[in-house]
């Protein structure tokens, strides 16, 4: 049985976009959207559904409610992707209520069945087979786990790329160093990795991530494009021009157009570029997957780059 190109697995959502507001929610105020959309989210759907249009063969591991179980596997398979989800008996899906401008976006979460998906996914790696030419993981490891995670779907042999989000405990926590250590790529965005290097400049975050070990890492800095750190050697990407509607899944496609072109044997500097305007154009739409570019439209946009 040949196995998929790309496993992605991690935490999944249902999200409800609010979008067309005057103003951000305040306590003991009340804001109206002009606009309300419900879609799949969280990383894990959003880089599935992005790598399955642009044309790879993908899988998704999650742990979802009995109540949208149903709506939500639809919805990855009308994507292309092929869905694995464990049911929780008595968790919902886990929900996020979304605030979102052209400039930025705010969560409210609750994680739902997702409480259960490590324990799912080690059952899923305990079994011994081999998961996918590479696995994203789309969720915070424990960091408490001999051996990690990581190590454990390496050893089936998938090399591994982590994004995490905004986990403010697990990047804060020095031990994430030493299980990033063992990460084929990082996808931290700007506002993780100050948090985690405690440095302000995009240079110094990519050189105190080298100075402790960690070899690659995609740091995605929004408006102002995307930098690499790829072994010795450091690359920047300049923001591509868009008009943008709503930021929510921007980084999530980012890391999608960088897999694909890693996995068609691009070299850094090429897996940067195609993040990049895989990441800008997905902005140009509302929710995380309408916006992300097919294929087709990579190569047209990537015909307008110049050089």
């Amino acid at each position: 049985m040949n196995i998929p190109d790309v496993v992605v697995a991690g935490e999944i959502f249902v999200d409800w976009l609010m979008v067309g507001m005057d103003a951000w929610p305040e306590p003991g105020r009340e804001v109206y959207a002009q606009e309300f959309h419900r879609e799949i989210g969280g990383g894990t759907a959003i880089t599935a559904c992005a790598l399955a249009r642009l044309g790879l063969r993908c899988r998704l591991i999650a742990a979802v409610g009995t109540e949208t179980s149903a709506w939500v596997a639809e919805r990855l398979k009308s994507c292309g992707v092929t869905p694995e989800l464990e049911v929780h008996p008595a968790e919902p899906t886990g929900v996020t209520v979304i605030a979102s401008r052209p400039e930025d976006r705010a969560f409210l979460t609750y994680l739902g069945a997702n409480k259960a998906f490590v324990e799912a996914l080690g059952r899923r790696i305990a079994s011994g087979k081999s998961l996918a030419r590479h696995v994203h993981l789309s969720f915070p490891p424990p960091l408490d786990t001999k051996p990690s995670l990581i190590e454990q779907i390496r050893n089936l042999g998938s090399p591994v790329s982590l994004d995490v989000g905004w986990q403010r405990n697990w990047l804060s926590d020095r031990r994430a160093f030493n299980l990033l250590r063992s990460v084929d790529i990082f996808f931290p965005n700007y506002h993780e990795g100050v948090q985690m290097t405690g440095e302000q400049d995009a240079h110094a975050i990519l050189k105190k991530f080298a100075a402790e070990g960690i070899r690659r890492v995609a740091l995605k800095l929004g408006s102002e494009g995307a930098a690499l750190q790829w072994d010795n050697r450091t690359y920047f990407a300049k923001p591509k021009r868009v008009r943008p509607v709503d930021t929510t899944g921007a980084g999530d496609c980012f890391n999608a157009g960088f897999l694909y072109a890693w996995l068609q044997g691009a070299n850094p500097e090429t897996c940067l570029e195609w993040g990049n305007i895989c990441g800008a154009l997905s902005t140009e739409r509302y929710g995380g997957i309408e916006g992300c570019p097919d294929r087709d439209r990579l190569i047209t946009e990537l015909e307008k780059t110049p050089g």
